[in-house]
């Protein structure tokens, strides 16, 4: 990837490289990664397990410590930051959807869309607020616990959550491993909307082909290390990708 590219993304890694424990029995988790993902684009990080996706996805987004190189969000390498500014970053900067909601069950659904912003600051965007529970078809549902939704209800919360203080990236770590098919698609054609619609950056990591061929963009890797990646993909492009790296090994 040229430097021009990098400059201009959304979020990058620059020779990163992450390591786990210490002498023989030390892990390579990511392997000198250098790869940018580009702004208002919907990018799926795919490989097969122990590839390092995951742990390329904790770097960039400030939840990991890379062991050396730089992760980049817009021009702030996060790997140099101490603790409270990165902190500060993740709140004002960053969005996240996990695979498990992270909902507090003793807050509302309300209570819990608005969280991000009673933690960062910033005044509440009512309008952003009403134009996210209503297209995500949680408006009826606010005043609700997370134990009174059902799956596919408490991850639309968490995007709710994850959009609503514009984050310049959101991460979505398996953001569909907990649901059935139907409310899996409903949250990957939101996040396809959020990127058309918002002009949101998203960088989900998935090992779901399916889920996968929802993205602009198909990033790959193998042993901690770039192994491809397909542009406008589509199920059986996702799938024989997936085939070829898993063979590379």
């Amino acid at each position: 990837m040229t430097n021009s590219a990098l400059a201009t993304a959304a979020v990058a890694a620059v020779d990163l490289v992450k390591v786990y424990g210490s002498g023989p029995g030390a892990v390579r988790a990511l392997d000198g990664v250098t790869v940018g993902f580009d702004r208002a684009a919907f990018t799926a990080i795919m490989g097969p397990s122990g590839s390092g996706k995951s742990t390329l996805m904790h770097c960039l987004a400030g939840l990991d410590t890379a062991t050396s190189g730089a992760a980049l969000l817009g021009g702030t390498d996060l790997t140099r930051l101490p603790d409270k500014a990165l902190t500060r970053t993740r709140l004002d900067r960053i969005g996240f959807v996990f695979q498990s909601f992270n909902l507090l069950p003793q807050l509302t659904a309300g209570e819990n869309i608005l969280l991000p912003l009673s933690l960062a600051g910033p005044a509440h965007d009512r309008a952003l607020y009403t134009r996210l529970t209503e297209v995500l078809g949680i408006a009826d549902r606010l005043r609700h616990r997370p134990a009174e939704l059902s799956g596919g209800q408490q991850q639309r919360v968490a995007l709710a959550r994850a959009l609503l203080t514009r984050p310049e990236v959101v991460f979505a770590d398996e953001p569909t491993g907990n649901l059935d098919s139907r409310a899996g698609a409903e949250v990957l054609g939101f996040l396809r909307h959020s990127v058309r619609e918002f002009g949101q950056t998203v960088v989900m990591v998935t090992h779901d082909p399916l889920a996968a061929a929802h993205a602009d963009r198909v990033v790959l890797l193998a042993d901690g290390r770039l192994a491809g990646e397909l542009r406008d993909p589509d199920l059986p492009t996702v799938i024989e990708a997936l085939r070829t790296a898993g063979a590379g090994r």
